[in-house]
């Protein structure tokens, strides 16, 4: 399955969309920028979001569901809002179609404009927000924890499947607070829920911080995000959470009166996930053998492929097969049975190794009379013959095993490509020629930092919240700094 397929090292650009292509996750639709998420490719978006959900809902929130379309005049009334979506924004003016002129098409029909244009929302806050003004009367209704799962259109001109497309799916959680303290404490949680989703289902290690003002969500007070690092040095924001202060309570009207009779505006949050993530997962462990999947989020953790030539070894293999398969669903492990007649054994091992099943358990007569099954891990490549008995155990303590050592190799390569630079020079050359995560000082100004992006393509993936401070010279400006900053070239 793996033949004609480019390397890492021959375009990394063009090995991320084969690979996603080739191993049926995801392909570009009739839609210019949009995609179709294949079967095999959902199934590992659906264990993100079982993962995520649980998550949510562990830390008091619940689910439900807003509008697709949004008034236009919602997004005038928080200017910083609609200055940093006006240009991704697809607008609806009308709300017919009628027969062409000639018969052999269709036009718009301009007798049945819109009253007031819909935006497609790119993001919820205004649509929920003025949904809260009619939840919230006092700080009885407070907090208010919701989650949305949807799908969201941002217009973008250049698009790469996952990584960024004009529709993607995603989740968005918009809460509601009677005071800072706890807003702040929200977005402070959410940001830890997915580092740790991150880190412990999807294996990719990934540093936490806070936009600078120039990167920070149009609207927000505070954008926190975590950022990972993919194997050609590109960062790549995994995600983020905002404290929004009460910008959105003001501009929608959103008051409470509090315990001390007294009103005031509701203070909010609003933070996100997207299928981007699945972009992530694939840069982040996949090599030139194709996915590479860690156990937590693949669609299915172990394939059991049988190997015979007779009809009575097929059914006595068959039957061992489907015990072995019981066995291991009873330790809640997803198995795959391939028993598929029409393609050889060699084709089912390239096919499970190219789309990352993360343990290949091969059956065949000899097995049989010794009581043993041959066994392949996904990321290191390596097999090895077990006995049968205690083989769910067996299996499981390796599923841990690939996961761990996925982290670990993720890890290791972080921390070999990040670099602490001083200087203008230093930084530059570092950028060009080892790429990763680059900690250097900034003068803090919105000024120098996008002369550097112009200059350089690199950008401050984030501010550290845990960093010691240390006084030094700003790499651009030689102004002082008391902190260093992560920079990166980005997705």
């Amino acid at each position: 399955m793996a033949k004609n397929f480019t390397t890492r090292e021959d375009n990394y650009s063009q090995w991320y969309n084969d690979l996603v292509i080739k191993a049926d996750l995801a392909e570009n639709s009739a839609v210019r920028g949009c995609m179709v998420i294949k079967p095999y490719g959902y199934a590992i978006w659906e264990k993100m979001q079982a993962a995520l959900d649980k998550m949510f809902k562990d830390t008091g929130h619940s689910n439900a569901y807003f509008p697709l379309f949004i008034p236009k005049s919602f997004f005038s009334r928080e200017a910083s809002h609609v200055e940093g979506f006006a240009k991704e924004c697809a607008v609806v003016t009308h709300y017919r179609l009628k027969a062409s002129p000639d018969g052999k098409g269709v036009v718009v029909d301009e007798d049945a404009k819109l009253e007031e244009e819909l935006i497609v929302r790119p993001t919820s806050e205004t649509i929920i927000w003025d949904t809260y003004r009619n939840w919230i009367q006092s700080y009885r209704d407070l907090p208010i924890l919701v989650n949305q799962w949807a799908n969201v259109v941002r217009w973008e001109m250049r698009t790469r499947l996952f990584l960024r497309t004009a529709e993607f799916l995603w989740q968005e959680g918009h809460t509601a607070h009677a005071t800072s303290e706890e807003a702040i404490a929200e977005t402070q949680q959410m940001l830890e829920v997915y580092a740790t989703f991150a880190e412990e289902f999807m294996a990719m290690p990934v540093l936490k911080g806070f936009k600078s003002p120039n990167e920070r969500f149009a609207g927000a007070i505070e954008t926190y995000c975590i950022e990972a690092l993919m194997q050609d040095g590109k960062a790549l924001q995994a995600g983020t959470s905002h404290f929004l202060g009460q910008n959105f309570a003001k501009a929608f009207d959103v008051k409470f009166l509090s315990k001390e009779n007294k009103l005031d505006y509701v203070w909010a949050t609003s933070w996100g996930v997207s299928t981007r993530l699945m972009g992530a997962l694939v840069m982040a462990h996949s090599d030139d053998n194709g996915l590479v999947l860690p156990p937590k989020l693949a669609p299915f953790q172990v394939v059991i492929v049988p190997i015979y030539k007779k009809d009575e070894d097929k059914i006595r293999i068959t039957e061992k097969a489907l015990e072995i398969k019981k066995a291991l669903i009873s330790k809640g492990i997803s198995v795959k049975f391939d028993d598929r007649e029409s393609y050889t054994p060699g084709y089912k091992f390239n096919e499970h190794e190219f789309r990352g099943v993360p343990v290949r358990l091969a059956l065949g007569p000899r097995d049989l009379e010794n009581g043993t099954v041959e066994v392949a891990r996904r990321d290191t490549m390596e097999k090895e013959v077990l006995q049968i008995q205690d083989i769910e155990n067996k299996i499981q303590h390796l599923l841990d095993q690939i996961q761990d050592n996925l982290y670990q190799k993720a890890l290791t390569f972080r921390d070999n490509s990040t670099h602490y630079v001083d200087t203008w020079e230093e930084f530059v050359k570092t950028l060009d020629e080892k790429a990763g995560f680059i900690y250097a000082h900034w003068d803090g100004t919105a000024e120098t930092e996008q002369k550097i992006k112009e200059e350089t393509k690199a950008t401050i993936r984030l501010i550290p919240l845990i960093e010691k401070k240390e006084d030094g010279k700003c790499i651009y400006t030689g102004k002082p700094s008391t902190q260093r900053v992560v920079f990166a070239r980005s997705y």
